[in-house]
């Protein structure tokens, strides 16, 4: 077309700020997110969600580079060509008076911040990422297969959440090379490259997880908050990771009992504790439905540590009879805001199988520490 300027859509160059600067954006929201993980985790708009929520964090923006004027005039420090040496000192600059950062209005203007949004499939990706099953093990029932998708070559066509950036990126400097030229100057759809994916099959071990919470009326609704924070990832990262792992939810006050995993997260209880009931019951289940030489067995337990103080020590006995049949047995103590002092988890201390974790919350933070610390696929535990 004569006195016009066609742009073709072809023109990959055209699109490669957009796409740097998409990739660029992308980092820094992962790098934000990681660094706040233990608070993000336990974000009460996720845990209350049905999975599908739309998580938004903060970030600070990013600046490009340059000059700012000091709109204050006042003087700053300095080092010149005269008598002075390194470490005078010259002059010093005022307090910085960022709008919002110390008492009174402000003058200056201040960091701005932006919420990006990411999807709890993206989040939990990141929370899992070193997490696993501790002292996973073959066992006499057969294995159960299951489906798993497994990144397993490199192409020049596919679809763009596909693209292999690294690869691409070394085409266009290889490309470049050939022609005498130095660095990355532009990409092109021929430097494109695209990872392929194959459904493999895979033998997946049988697993039993025993999730069991106190729901007694010392734990208020801070305490069983915590405690379904931590299920709430536990249940996720299970059904994420693995296709062959079961479930059982048990609550207990003073008797437990066996639940549906709606009533576990959304019914309450009341009355005392004897957490020696909640133990028992596990061990009767296990003895009933999963043999220890057919599963791989895992208990979690998480109460405030109130128990009656007569059933400390059956506790302690009973905790013992799980670990001779359980892989790991894992104990979470919950110290709300009126915590003084625990009985169960000093009664613990004379149990030192290696086999048996104990981790202590104290707020919401502690949730993502402990999801490590029982989920710790490289942990060294006993046989």
């Amino acid at each position: 077309m004569s006195g016009k300027y066609v742009i073709s859509r072809d023109d990959w160059s055209l699109h490669r700020k957009g796409e740097l600067d998409r990739q660029r954006h992308h980092e820094k929201m992962k790098e934000a997110i990681k660094k706040n993980l233990a608070d993000v985790v336990s974000e009460e708009s996720i845990i209350m969600s049905d999975g599908g929520k739309i998580v938004k964090v903060p970030i600070r923006t990013l600046d490009e580079y340059h000059f700012r004027f000091d709109q204050g005039k006042q003087k700053h420090a300095g080092q010149g060509d005269g008598k002075s040496k390194v470490g005078d000192v010259l002059a010093q600059d005022p307090q910085d008076r960022k709008g919002g950062s110390g008492k009174g209005a402000g003058e200056e203007p201040g960091v701005d911040y932006y919420e990006a949004e990411i999807t709890v499939d993206e989040l939990a990706e990141m929370i899992f990422e070193d997490l696993g099953l501790p002292n996973l093990q073959p066992k006499k029932k057969p294995e159960l297969p299951a489906d798993t998708v497994e990144f397993k070559d490199i192409r020049k066509k596919g679809i763009g959440s596909n693209i292999d950036r690294k690869r691409t990126i070394l085409e266009a400097i290889k490309r470049n090379a050939w022609k005498g030229e130095r660095g990355l100057t532009k990409i092109t759809p021929d430097d494109l490259r695209f990872k392929t994916w194959d459904l493999t099959h895979k033998q997946e071990s049988n697993a039993v997880v025993l999730a069991m919470m106190d729901t007694s009326g010392s734990m208020g609704p801070y305490e069983k908050y915590i405690a379904r924070s931590f299920f709430f990832w536990m249940v996720r990262f299970l059904r994420t990771r693995y296709q062959n792992v079961q479930i059982v939810f048990l609550a207990h006050h003073v008797e437990a009992r066996e639940t549906t995993e709606e009533e576990f997260f959304t019914r309450g209880a009341s009355g005392g504790t004897r957490c020696s009931s909640v133990y028992r019951l596990a061990l009767e289940i296990i003895q009933n439905r999963y043999n220890p030489r057919d599963y791989n067995l895992y208990a979690f337990h998480f109460s405030d540590g109130d128990n009656l103080a007569s059933d400390n020590e059956l506790c302690i006995k009973l905790v013992q009879d799980l670990l001779q049949v359980c892989n790991l047995v894992g104990y979470g103590e919950i110290e709300g805001p009126y915590y003084y002092t625990s009985t169960l988890r000093s009664a613990y201390k004379k149990i030192s199988d290696p086999k048996f974790i104990v981790v202590t919350i104290k707020d919401k933070s502690g949730v993502y520490p402990a999801l490590k610390k029982f989920f710790s696929p490289a942990q060294s535990v006993g046989n």
